[in-house]
């Protein structure tokens, strides 16, 4: 009888690879979860941003000149968050106005009212170096219904169509109808300065013209490169009928309750440019007009100086070499632009007499060394400005040079 040792019986395949298989499915699913977790880790759907907000405008100031508002105020650069704005926003100024206190029941104040809205690409002609100026023109209408009531503005920007910024300040002032430019600003040119002259204003846009207390004076000086063509008006002056361009911006001159005003501080040959501006008074407010009609005005010197006084002639005896002569001489001119002078002589009293200095002598005397003998002479002489005008004779003075041995007349 054999002794065996039992041999098991192996084991099905399926049952050899259960081990292996389990550890592949633990490291697929391992490998399958990180891959879900990196997804869930990847950016989803893009989310909607905020649109950008401007800050709000803290500096807006309105001003009535005429009857025109301008407001200013700076254009903002960066959002709410702190954030530079990419681009221009775009401006929208809004209106209302607000009744005088204690009228009747009836004057409400008004809605607010959108009344301009500046595009983006147009804020450039509203702006420099981001203060924006803008003028709202007030009609009729706005005058005639709210005299002394409170026009209130303020001001929103945007850079994007679905959000604009919160309210500007608000800037406020009282508003009145101011009287119509003044059209027939005339200048006349005089020896001393330029004379200006006007009439007053009869009418505003609804209605009289209010008192005037006072007028301004605004002048500016053209750039003498641009050429205009000149309307000649009376005494010397050259009035432009097109205004030249501006050297300098206007400067107010004077102020008078008169209507005409001479300007004394001018020069000949430089183009100044003049407006003339009511002032009125209502309760409280001094409200000025705005610019008259323009008028330019080029002084030129065509006013002689006046003629010279004191003029004598002595007669100087000969010494050694120098043969007697005549020695002509008169007061120095008080005028600030004396050239110089001319000395006429002739051998009868009532004619005009020939010219005896080559070129304008710098000092009031001169020497006639040819004077003849036993002639007589009558002198005058003139003064000569920088201009070349020439003045009227001065009164005549006469003399002679007595003939060799007789005796000079007295």
């Amino acid at each position: 009888m054999d002794d065996r040792k039992g041999e098991q019986t192996p084991a099905p395949a399926s049952e050899a690879l259960t081990p292996l298989l389990s550890i592949f499915l633990l490291f697929f699913s391992l490998w399958a979860s990180s891959l879900w977790l990196a997804g869930c880790a990847a950016p989803g759907e893009p989310q909607e941003r905020k649109p950008p907000v401007p800050t709000a405008i803290a500096d807006l100031a309105a001003q009535q000149l005429g009857n025109d508002v301008t407001l200013t105020f700076t254009l903002p650069k960066e959002t709410v968050e702190h954030r530079p704005l990419k681009q221009t926003p775009a401006i929208e100024v809004y209106r209302t106005f607000e009744p005088v206190p204690g009228t009747t029941a009836s004057a409400t104040t008004t809605a607010s009212e959108l009344i301009l809205t500046i595009p983006p690409a147009m804020v450039a002609h509203y702006s420099q170096k981001n203060n924006v100026r803008v003028v709202n023109a007030l009609d009729a209408g706005d005058l005639g219904q709210h005299i002394g009531w409170t026009a209130s503005y303020t001001v929103r920007t945007r850079e994007s169509v679905k959000k604009e910024s919160a309210d500007s300040n608000h800037a406020d002032l009282k508003i009145y109808p101011a009287p119509d430019p003044i059209t027939d600003v005339k200048a006349e040119v005089t020896h001393a300065g330029i004379i200006l002259t006007w009439t007053p204003p009869q009418k505003t846009p609804v209605g009289a013209a209010p008192p005037i207390v006072a007028y301004h004076i605004y002048r500016a000086e053209a750039v003498p490169e641009v050429q205009t063509q000149p309307a000649p008006v009376t005494n010397a002056s050259e009035s432009i009928s097109e205004v030249p361009k501006l050297k300098v911006p206007f400067t107010r001159i004077g102020e008078t309750p008169e209507i005409s005003f001479r300007d004394l501080q001018v020069e000949f040959g430089t183009t100044y440019v003049y407006s003339v501006r009511s002032i009125s008074q209502y309760t409280g407010v001094t409200l000025e007009s705005s610019d008259s009609k323009l008028i330019a005005v080029t002084p030129r010197d065509t006013f002689p100086p006046a003629a010279p006084q004191g003029l004598v002639v002595v007669l100087v005896p000969g010494q050694g070499q120098m043969p007697a002569h005549l020695e002509i001489s008169w007061a120095i001119s008080p005028e600030t632009d004396i050239a110089g002078y001319n000395v006429y002589r002739s051998d009868q009293d009532d004619m005009p007499g020939t010219r005896l200095n080559s070129d304008l002598l710098l000092t009031p005397a001169f020497r006639d060394m040819n004077a003849g003998p036993g002639r007589h002479y009558v002198y005058t002489a003139t003064a000569v400005d920088r201009a070349g005008n020439e003045s009227q004779a001065s009164a005549p003075a006469s003399g002679s040079v007595p003939v060799e041995g007789q005796p000079a007349n007295p």
